[in-house]
């Protein structure tokens, strides 16, 4: 009807490098997370502290991540530090534009979350003679951290998608860069991209469901 003639053998014969590059793309939003969890509990901490100016370099983290693309914060860390010098790979480039938009994102979220923790609560860890950073280590952050589980779930599969824009900056060991470059080689977009499309959904699926599981187990009281 179309004039174009499906060959889903041919896609179904790159599927080993794809998966491969599922794995690099996997690979790439677990470290942003784990890496944009700390620093948005850095973050956290930095606008509890009192000091104005770390309230202040918190405060612009999450607003540069929360209000421009994450497009344009990769670009920043690739070609932006490019000026003064500083040559990053693309696979590098791609976890710090993550990671950052991760922490402004995370840290918005653990901000919520705070919200819902009684003040009774920091004041119980005084009363026991934990300092206010050990009362916020021991007894505020354990609660803050469950609040916002599935919101972190939620930026976990947002991760996982945003590795698709490290092919602005040559990223092609990922999974749209593998099928990008498999694209190149033998014209099947449609199959090709459609075959990635199913990879990135059920990898979505999956940190979905596994995080369900997660919390009914631990989060159960």
């Amino acid at each position: 009807m179309f004039g174009y003639t499906f060959q889903w053998k041919q896609a179904l014969a790159r599927l080993p490098q794809m998966l491969d590059g599922a794995l690099v793309t996997l690979q790439i939003a677990l470290l942003s997370m784990a890496l944009g969890i700390l620093l948005a509990i850095l973050l956290t901490v930095f606008r509890r502290s009192g000091s104005r100016i770390l309230n202040a370099i918190a405060t612009a983290w999450v607003e540069i991540a929360r209000n421009t693309p994450a497009l344009f914060q990769i670009y920043m860390a690739h070609f932006g530090v490019a000026s003064f010098g500083i040559h990053l790979s693309p696979f590098t480039s791609l976890l710090i534009g993550i990671t950052f938009n991760n922490a402004g994102y995370l840290a918005e979220n653990f901000r919520g979350a705070l919200k819902a923790i009684p003040d009774t609560q920091a004041r119980a860890g005084r009363s026991l003679g934990m300092t206010p950073l050990q009362s916020f280590r021991y007894v505020v952050m354990p609660q803050m951290l469950r609040i916002a589980f599935l919101p972190m779930t939620n930026q976990m599969v947002w991760a996982i998608l945003m590795t698709s824009l490290g092919v602005t900056v040559g990223m092609n060991t990922d999974l749209y860069g593998v099928t990008q470059d498999l694209n190149a080689l033998t014209f099947r977009t449609f199959e090709l991209f459609a075959l990635a499309a199913v990879i990135f959904y059920l990898m979505t699926k999956t940190v979905q469901f596994g995080a369900r599981l997660i919390a009914a187990r631990m989060f159960r009281y």
